[in-house]
């Protein structure tokens, strides 16, 4: 698979306006093994993307993990668009320390691109999980977050 990270940030953007607005960067949009895909997706640090104790903002944290998620699933299925539509069902996220500074997020799928594709090819709306870790420019892990992603068949 070969994924040009140009264009998965132009169109998430495009579609979510709301991440133009904190000002995510995409640092890398990459293949894995097995079909997988790799996004990883920067929040710089701005004063009015933080908190009461100088952290960004869980809404900005959220936000950031969200759209890292997003990247990974416009990667893996664009190439579907014409036939689903993708759509966040659940996220949950567990902030565990406080981020200082420029913060990281990255996803990976949770199941290999093959196995979403014949669910959708046998016509059911298959759902899948996107792991994404949030954390520090230096390596440290300050929050988890899952989303679960649908792929909406178009009728």
């Amino acid at each position: 698979m070969s994924v040009d990270s140009r264009q998965v940030a132009a169109g998430l953007l495009e579609a979510v306006p709301f991440a133009r607005t904190l000002g995510i960067e995409f640092v890398e949009v990459a293949p894995e093994a097995e079909g997988g895909v790799r996004a990883v997706v920067r929040l710089p640090d701005a004063v009015e993307h933080r908190n009461h104790v100088g952290g960004p903002h869980a809404g900005a944290m959220f936000t950031l993990g969200e759209t890292a998620s997003g990247a990974v699933v416009l990667a893996a299925f664009g190439h579907v668009l014409d036939r689903a539509v993708p759509l966040a069902v659940t996220a949950t996220i567990a902030y565990r320390k406080v981020a200082l500074g420029p913060v990281l997020a990255t996803a990976r799928l949770g199941c290999t691109p093959a196995e979403v594709l014949a669910e959708l090819d046998a016509g059911r709306r298959p759902e899948f999980p996107v792991e994404v870790e949030i954390g520090t420019e230096d390596g440290v892990t300050t929050s988890t977050m899952t989303v679960t992603w649908t792929l909406r068949p178009n009728r």
